[in-house]
C-alpha cells in the first residue's frame, strides 16, 4: 500500500497545474484559430505562430469548431478530479452545481455571439469575455465540489437512532404469562413488539410519576388477563384510589367466575362507602395462632401510623410501644377465646385508666414478661418514663377511632385465604388518597395477615396487584423471595425509589429494588432513571467525529458500547412510554429481555367496555345508626370486661392480690 508523503503529494500537484495549463493553452489556441481575423486586426498575429498553428491544425484539433473548446473542458475536469482544498462544512452542493451548470451553459452559449451584427473586433471580444467566464465558473464550481465534505455528520442531534435496539416481536405465553403489545423504533423504523411477563411470580415493579400511565398501560392489563386465563388467577387488589382499579376486577371477576372450581367471591373492603364494604376482623382468632403474630400485627398498625418509626426499628421508645400493644392483642386473643379480638377493642381496652388496665393484663400470663416494666414504672410512680412509652401507642390509635372503621373492622364476612381451592376469592381493598395513613394503616395490617396465609403450599395461583404500593406498611420482601414457589405473583405500583426509600428507609426499599425480576418504567428521573439505565445496560453504537485543519479534513468512525437508554432518555419518556428488563423461565428463555416502548391500549376499546361495566355491587344496606350503635357496643363490651373481671377478681382471695389501687 502506497503511504502518502509531501513529495507524493507535491508530484501529483504539479500533475494537475500542468493539466490546468493545458487546458488554459487549448482554449487559447481555440480564440486565436477561430478568431484569427480579429487578431489579426489587434496586430497580434505572426508567421512564426502561424506555422506553429498550421502543424497544430494537421493533427485534426481544430476540424470542428467544438473540437478544441471541449478538448480544453476535458483538461479542466481532468485537473479538478485531484484537486485538493481546504473542506468546510459551510459549503453545500447547491451552490458547487450552480455554478457549474451556468459555467456550461455560458461556455457553450458563447458560440452564439459570433452571429451577431456586430463587426469582427467587437464578436471576438464578446466571445472570449463569455467562454472565459464560462470557463472559470466551472474551475470555481468544480473546486467547490472538492471541498464539500461529502460524508455528513449525523445530524440525530439526541441519539435518538443510535440509542435504538432490536426488541422481542413475539408474542410468548403460558398459563401464567401477561402480554402487553407496544411499538417501538428500530433505526428509523417503527415496529410491532410484545412486552412479556412470562414469569410474573418473580415479581413485577411498575414506577413512573404521576401521569406516567402506570394504572391504564400495566396494571390494569395485570388484573384483566389474570382473571381471563382458562383457570383464572386467585387476585388481591390494593386500590389507591378506589374503585379505580376495583370495578376492574369485579367485572372480569364476574365473567370468569364459571372458570373456578367451587364456589368463589369477590370481596371489597372500603371504610367511606359501608354499604359496598365486606366486614373483616384484621385480627381474626383463627389467624393468631402464637404472641408472635399479635408481635407483628402490633408492628404494623403502630409502624403504619408512625411512619418515622420505619426509620428507628430497635430504638426504645420504639419497641416499648410495640410490646404493649402485643399485650393487649395477645390479652384479647386469649380471652373467651378471643371473642373481642378486634382491632376496635384494642382501641378501646387501651384507653383505660391505668389501674383497670393493668389489673386486667395481669390476668394473663403469658405476657407478663411483656407487660412488667410497664407495671414496675407505674408502681414505683415512674410516671415520665411510662407516658413516654405508652401514650405514643394511645395516641397514634386514637386516630382509629372512628364508627366507620369500628363497623368494618369488628364483623367477620370473609377470610383472607384468597387462593383456598375450595372458596377462590378476588380480594379488593380500597384507600382514599385524603385518608392515606389512617386507612393505610390498617389496610397494612389486613395485607400483612393476608400475605402469610397466602404464601403455603398447595394452594391455587394468585395474582397480588398493589397501586402506590408506598402507601402501605407490610413486608413484602419474604413474599417476592419465597412466593414463586407457591405461584404468587406480585405486581407493585410505585412513583420512584425515592418514594420507597422515604417510606421503608434505604436498605428495604434497596432490598425490593434488586429482588424483583421484571421492571416495567414510565418516566422516572434522578437515581431512579440512572438506576434503571444501568439495569437495561449497554449496546454498541456508532460514533463519528470531525477535524478540519488549514490543511486538511477528517472524519472518524468508531463503534462504543454506550448505555441503550440513558438516564436522561428514562426522564423524557412520554406518557404510555416504557422502559425495562422482563425475566423469563428455565423452559421458555427470551434473548432480549431489554424494552423500550410505547404499550398499545385500544382506547376505544376500553372506553365501550367500561361503559358496561356493573358497578360494585351494595352488600348490605347500612345506616348511620347501625354504624352507631357498633361504636357504642364496643365500648360497652371493653366497660363490661373490666367490670365483670375486676370484681371476679375482688372476690376472689387468689386473685385479689392482682388488682392495682394505686393512690
Amino acid at each position: 500500500m502506497a503511504h502518502h508523503t509531501g513529495e507524493n503529494e507535491q508530484a501529483l500537484r504539479k500533475i494537475l497545474d500542468m493539466t490546468r495549463l493545458i487546458s488554459i493553452v487549448l482554449l487559447i489556441l481555440h480564440f486565436y484559430y477561430f478568431l484569427y481575423a480579429a487578431f489579426r486586426q489587434w496586430q497580434l498575429t505572426s508567421s512564426f505562430t502561424d506555422r506553429i498553428l498550421s502543424n497544430i491544425a494537421n493533427t485534426g484539433l481544430f476540424n470542428n469548431f467544438h473540437n478544441s473548446k471541449l478538448m480544453a473542458l476535458a483538461f479542466l475536469v481532468i485537473s479538478l478530479l485531484g484537486a485538493k482544498g481546504k473542506k468546510s462544512e459551510k459549503l453545500n452542493l447547491r451552490i458547487a452545481l450552480t455554478y457549474l451548470i451556468c459555467g456550461v451553459l455560458l461556455y457553450f452559449i458563447s458560440y452564439f455571439s459570433l452571429f451577431s451584427s456586430a463587426d469582427t473586433k467587437l464578436r471576438a471580444t464578446l466571445y472570449m469575455l463569455i467562454t472565459g467566464l464560462g470557463f472559470l465558473l466551472i474551475l470555481s464550481g468544480g473546486t467547490l465540489l472538492t471541498r464539500i465534505i461529502k460524508n455528513k455528520l449525523d445530524n440525530n442531534v439526541f441519539n435518538s437512532e443510535n440509542e435504538t435496539f432490536p426488541q422481542e416481536e413475539r408474542c410468548l405465553t403460558n398459563e401464567f404469562s401477561i402480554n402487553l403489545p407496544a411499538r417501538y423504533r428500530l433505526k428509523n423504523k417503527v415496529r410491532s413488539s410484545w412486552i412479556n411477563v412470562i414469569a410474573p411470580f418473580r415479581a413485577t415493579m411498575v414506577t413512573g410519576s404521576p401521569g406516567a400511565g402506570k394504572s391504564v398501560f400495566v396494571i390494569r392489563h395485570f388484573i384483566s388477563q389474570a382473571l381471563s386465563k382458562p383457570v383464572p388467577f386467585t387476585l388481591f387488589v390494593y386500590d389507591f384510589k378506589f374503585p379505580d382499579l376495583s370495578i376492574i376486577a369485579y367485572n372480569y371477576w364476574l365473567k370468569n367466575k364459571h372458570r373456578y372450581k367451587g364456589k368463589t367471591d369477590c370481596i371489597f373492603i372500603n371504610f367511606d362507602d359501608l354499604s359496598r364494604s365486606h366486614r373483616g376482623n384484621v385480627f381474626d382468632p383463627l389467624g393468631m395462632t402464637d404472641i408472635t403474630d399479635a408481635s407483628e400485627s402490633a408492628r404494623t398498625i403502630l409502624l403504619g401510623l408512625n411512619r418515622e418509626w420505619q426509620k428507628k426499628t430497635g430504638d426504645f421508645f420504639v419497641e416499648s410501644p410495640i410490646n404493649f400493644v402485643t399485650a393487649i392483642i395477645w390479652f384479647l386473643r386469649k380471652y373467651q377465646n378471643g371473642m373481642y379480638c378486634t382491632l376496635p377493642h384494642v382501641i378501646e381496652l387501651i384507653q383505660l385508666d391505668y389501674d383497670n388496665l393493668f389489673t386486667l393484663l395481669r390476668m394473663e400470663k403469658e405476657i407478663e414478661v411483656l407487660i412488667n416494666p410497664f407495671i414496675t414504672a407505674y408502681l414505683n410512680d415512674v410516671m415520665e418514663q411510662l407516658e413516654g412509652q405508652i401514650a405514643s401507642a394511645k395516641i397514634a390509635l386514637a386516630r382509629l377511632a372512628s364508627p366507620q372503621l369500628y363497623y368494618v373492622l369488628s364483623g367477620n364476612d370473609f377470610s383472607l385465604d384468597l387462593n383456598n381451592p375450595e372458596y377462590p376469592k378476588v380480594i379488593c381493598m380500597g384507600n382514599n388518597p385524603q385518608k392515606i395513613q389512617t386507612y393505610g394503616a390498617v389496610l397494612s395490617l389486613y395485607v400483612n395477615r393476608l400475605l402469610k396465609i397466602v404464601n403455603q403450599k398447595n394452594k391455587l395461583k394468585s395474582m397480588l396487584v398493589f397501586d402506590e404500593f408506598p402507601t402501605l406498611t407490610t413486608d413484602i420482601i419474604p413474599t417476592i423471595a419465597t412466593g414463586r414457589s407457591n405461584k404468587i405473583g406480585v405486581c407493585l405500583g410505585i412513583q420512584d425509589v425515592s418514594q420507597l426509600r422515604k417510606d421503608y428507609g434505604k436498605e428495604q426499599a434497596d432490598v425490593i429494588m434488586n429482588t424483583v425480576g421484571n421492571v416495567i418504567s414510565g418516566q422516572v428521573t434522578g437515581d431512579s432513571a440512572k438506576q434503571l439505565s444501568e439495569r437495561i445496560g449497554k449496546i454498541m453504537q456508532d460514533r463519528e467525529s470531525l477535524s478540519i485543519n488549514s490543511g486538511d479534513t477528517s472524519i472518524s468512525k468508531s463503534k462504543q458500547l454506550e448505555f441503550a437508554v440513558p438516564a436522561s432518555r428514562i426522564s423524557a419518556l412520554s406518557s404510555g412510554e416504557f422502559v425495562g428488563m422482563i425475566a423469563d423461565t428455565p423452559n421458555q428463555k427470551i434473548e432480549l429481555k431489554a424494552f423500550h416502548c410505547e404499550i398499545q391500549n385500544d382506547f376505544p376499546a376500553i372506553e365501550r367496555e367500561e361503559k358496561s361495566y356493573k358497578k360494585i355491587p351494595v352488600i348490605r344496606q347500612v345506616d348511620q345508626k347501625m354504624v352507631q350503635q357498633n361504636y357504642l357496643q364496643i365500648k360497652q363490651d371493653i366497660q363490661d370486661i373490666m367490670q365483670l373481671e375486676i370484681q371476679r377478681m375482688l372476690s376472689d382471695p387468689e386473685l385479689e392480690h392482682l388488682v392495682i389501687r394505686k393512690q
